[in-house]
């Protein structure tokens, strides 16, 4: 059966899914990634929608590349009285992790943000063997 779509894609979803659905919070929607094996390295391709450049961090230690996002909005509008018609707000962040090796370093991760996309190329490095120190006990005599 058909049913007038309101609030999503079909007011009855919406209806017995609030507030238990993370479709109706966002949290589905957000961090989206997907990751492609090339001859390079690996290439991470993060959708971001609503967000801008100066939101988005990046940081990697101990073999983890980390991004994170937070972001503080104000959708304030008033009529030409000065009182509000709406005010709306919204602050949030969230995070995701991934491991990438101890061999990479900061200065070989390319990162591009556009049009709510965040793409990042992080090199294929192979875990280099430590070499074997020889220890020798010493004989008394």
């Amino acid at each position: 059966m058909l049913m007038p779509s309101i609030f999503g894609e079909n007011l009855m979803d919406d209806f017995f899914d609030f507030p238990f659905s993370a479709r109706n919070n966002g949290i589905g929607e957000m961090m989206k990634t997907d990751i492609k094996d090339t001859d390079q390295g690996y290439e991470l391709t993060i959708n971001l929608p609503g967000v801008t450049k100066e939101d988005v961090k990046a940081q990697l230690k101990d073999g983890y590349l980390t991004i994170q996002v937070s972001s503080n909005r104000s959708n304030d509008e008033k009529d030409s009285d000065g009182r509000y018609i709406r005010r709306e707000r919204y602050t949030g962040s969230c995070s995701r992790s991934f491991y990438v090796g101890k061999q990479v370093t900061e200065e070989e991760i390319r990162a591009k943000f556009e049009n709510g996309t965040l793409t990042m190329l992080v090199p294929k490095k192979e875990p280099q063997p430590k070499a074997e120190e020889k220890k020798y006990i010493s004989i008394e005599g």
